[in-house]
Formats: structure tokens, C-alpha cells, sequence
């Protein structure tokens, strides 16, 4: 039984949604309160999964009793369902909130977000790496591209085409912008498919208060965990959204599968980020261990932490909203066959380009991955490799 709890000052709303879930009432057991201080009062009572609230309310508003349940209750999923639409009420939900929704929200996306946010759970066995994931409001960004994009938007002659690239380049930015953009607040038909055209969506004046007022990039706080390994995981993200992007236009694959594959590609290792940021002490840990013993990250994470840094960041994208298939490709990203998909998606490019990635790097102290000829058989490319490293100039040669 899955437990939600609805918050809105209108009673008429409130009556709406306890029609609209009465067909679930096998499956949810809910809560309804009229005030943000009624909510966390019953909050305080027994425990919920999800709090979707109201934006407007009188005294505590949706913003600041979000902000609230994430400090007392970080687990929880934290979603907005409002008709309010003015881009300040949107931007102060940008750090506590997970998915914004808006009104009208027809019934079966409503049960659909919720439901999608709670299966999420797959991923983390552990409760309190889940409340970990859950609580994060911003991602740190690499200080050099953080330095760029204030100086850009301070500029008088502020470029949105410049921003976008230099949000291209940053897992943290990238993921952040992408999430805000694809929200339903902006109503748009199609989703968004890159930072730059995010960047062009949501124009300076946003994207000045997502970075000087709001807050939500700040240089990383988990580089003396990563020591060197920080500049590298940026520059090795962004090689592999290249990669990756260059592999679905070899494979004739149309702009949405191009698209996706460099998204994935850059966020794919930001569970790293997460981790290296959260847990320093024990992150120090498996740096050591993948330092010393040439083992794989996700295999030291695993032991260490009882958790990898793909299911992290899949757990946060999903928790964001981002689609199943830009989830799955970080999720998998080292495991391809575990995705289920049976043709040839953004799984596929980003973990042959994760591979290829790190071959090219050389032989610099990790341990290197092998590419899954398996699943690549069964998507219908293994016998495309030779010819697409060709193309892609990947050495044939074997890493050492």
C-alpha cells in the first residue's frame, strides 16, 4: 500500500481529488490536508511516500512546506501540482521539488508520476541511501564551467548559444536544466531533447536566477574525495556524450535516439558526483580500492557501499522525471543486457561509448570495461563494431 498525501487550501480541489482516486483506493491509502501547517502536522503522525501539494497557499506556501518535509522527511517524494504559473513560484520550487505538475492534471498522469516515482525503488535497497538521493536540492558543477557561466551571464552581451554549450559540458547542469525544462510548467508538446535547446527555452533571465539567486549549481564539494579523478569524470562524461551521439548518427538513428544518447552520455556517471558529495568518507574508500587493486567503480561501490553509482543516478533521474529511456541508459550503462530493450536505444550507444572511452584513455589506474558482444548481438550490431570503430577512430589494438 503506497501512501500519499494531497495538500491544498481549496476544498473544492481536495473534494476533486478524492473522487479522482477512489478508483485506487485499493492500491493508495491517502490523506488529505488544507494548510501546509495541517500537512506537517499529520506528517509528524505516521509516515507517507509522497507529498503532492498546492503552490499558492496562504501562510506556508507549497515552496516553503516542501522545503520543510525535505530536511524532516528526506525520503519522501516531493511533487507540486499547481495552476499557478508565474516563473518566480517555479523557480523557488526548483530545489525541493522533484516534479512539478500542473493543473489541470488529468488522473491517469497524476497516478502515473506518483507510481513511476515510488517503483524507483528498485534501485536502492538500502532506505538510507534512498534518503540520501531524495534530499539532494542542487548538484555541484566543475568550478572552471561554473566560473564560465556566471561570466556569461553577467555579460552585457550575454549569448544563450554560449550558455548552452557551457551547459552541455556539465553533468550537474545539464541534468538540473534538463529537468526544469521537461517539467509540465512549461506546457510544452514536445520534450526537450538538449541543453542547448534547453538553454533557449527557459532564456537568461531564468537561467541567471537558476544560477545567481537560486543557487542550484555550486562548484563540487566531493573534489578532495576525487582528488584528480574530478576534472577527469567531467572531461570522460563529456567524451562520452560525444561518442555516444556520433554512434546513434552511424546507426541511422533518428534526432530524438541522437539526442538522447549525448544527455545520457553526459549523466551518466553523476551518481558519482552524488556519492563523492554525500558520503565522502566511505567514497574515499573505493577510490582507494580502484587506485590499488585495478578494480572497476562499480564494483568497489558495490562492495563498499551496497549500492553503484549507475543505480544512484538513475534513482535521482527518476525522481526528477526524467523518461525511461535516458534512465535506463545511466542505470545500465555498464550492464546493457539487464535494460530488457531488444533494439538498439541510448543503452546501447552510451555503454559502447563508455567502453571505447575509457580504452582510449589508456591504461591510467582503472580498470578497464568490457563491451557486453551478447546484448549487441541481440539488438542486431555486433557484426557493426569493427566497421564503427573504424569510422569512429577507436584502436583496435586490445588495453593492456
Amino acid at each position: 500500500m503506497k501512501h500519499v498525501l494531497f495538500v491544498d487550501d481549496e476544498p473544492g480541489v481536495l473534494d476533486g481529488l478524492r473522487r479522482m482516486l477512489r478508483a485506487w483506493r485499493n492500491e493508495w491509502e491517502t490523506a488529505f490536508a488544507n494548510s501546509g501547517s495541517d500537512a506537517l502536522a499529520l506528517l509528524s503522525e505516521r509516515p507517507f511516500d509522497v507529498i503532492v501539494s498546492d503552490m499558492r497557499m496562504p501562510g506556508m506556501d507549497g515552496a516553503q512546506l516542501l522545503d520543510e518535509v525535505s530536511r524532516r522527511w528526506p525520503g519522501m517524494v516531493r511533487i507540486i501540482l499547481s495552476g499557478q504559473a508565474d516563473r518566480e513560484s517555479v523557480l523557488r520550487c526548483v530545489g525541493p521539488t522533484h516534479q512539478y505538475l500542473s493543473k489541470p492534471c488529468d488522473a491517469n498522469q497524476l497516478k502515473a508520476t506518483v507510481e513511476r516515482a515510488l517503483a524507483l525503488r528498485q534501485w536502492m535497497a538500502e532506505p538510507s541511501i534512498q534518503q540520501l538521493i531524495a534530499k539532494i536540492t542542487s548538484l555541484p558543477s566543475l568550478p572552471t564551467l561554473y566560473t564560465q557561466l556566471v561570466a556569461e551571464l553577467q555579460s552585457p552581451d550575454c549569448s544563450l548559444t554560449r550558455i548552452g554549450e557551457i551547459v552541455s559540458r556539465d553533468m550537474a547542469m545539464t541534468a538540473k536544466v534538463m529537468q526544469l525544462v521537461n517539467s509540465s510548467y512549461f506546457g510544452l508538446r514536445q520534450r526537450v531533447g538538449t541543453p542547448q535547446q534547453a538553454a533557449s527555452v527557459l532564456g537568461t533571465e531564468v537561467l541567471r536566477a537558476l544560477v545567481l539567486s537560486v543557487s542550484v549549481f555550486s562548484p563540487p564539494s566531493g573534489r578532495a574525495t576525487l582528488g584528480p579523478e574530478v576534472d577527469y569524470l567531467f572531461d570522460h562524461s563529456l567524451a562520452v556524450g560525444t561518442l555516444a551521439r556520433a554512434l546513434a548518427r552511424l546507426a541511422g538513428g533518428g534526432a530524438t535516439l541522437v539526442n538522447d544518447s549525448f544527455v545520457a552520455g553526459v549523466v551518466h556517471d553523476i551518481g558519482k558526483l552524488v556519492l563523492a558529495q554525500n558520503l565522502a568518507e566511505h567514497y574515499a574508500k573505493v577510490v582507494q580500492t580502484v587506485r590499488l587493486e585495478q578494480t572497476p567503480w562499480y564494483v568497489a561501490e558495490a562492495d563498499i557501499l551496497g549500492c553503484t553509482h549507475a543505480e544512484v543516478g538513475a534513482y535521482l533521474l527518476g525522481l526528477w522525471g526524467f523518461p525511461d529511456v535516458l534512465i535506463e541508459a545511466v542505470a545500465f550503462h555498464h550492464t546493457p543486457r539487464r535494460c530488457g530493450r531488444q533494439s538498439f536505444c541510448a543503452a546501447t550507444t552510451v555503454h559502447l561509448a563508455n567502453c571505447w572511452t575509457h580504452e582510449r584513455a589508456g591504461n591510467d589506474g582503472r580498470a578497464f570495461l568490457q563491451v557486453d558482444e551478447d546484448y549487441l548481438a541481440t539488438v542486431g550490431c555486433r557484426d557493426k563494431l569493427t566497421a564503427w570503430r573504424q569510422a569512429l577512430k577507436i584502436s583496435d589494438k586490445e588495453p593492456s
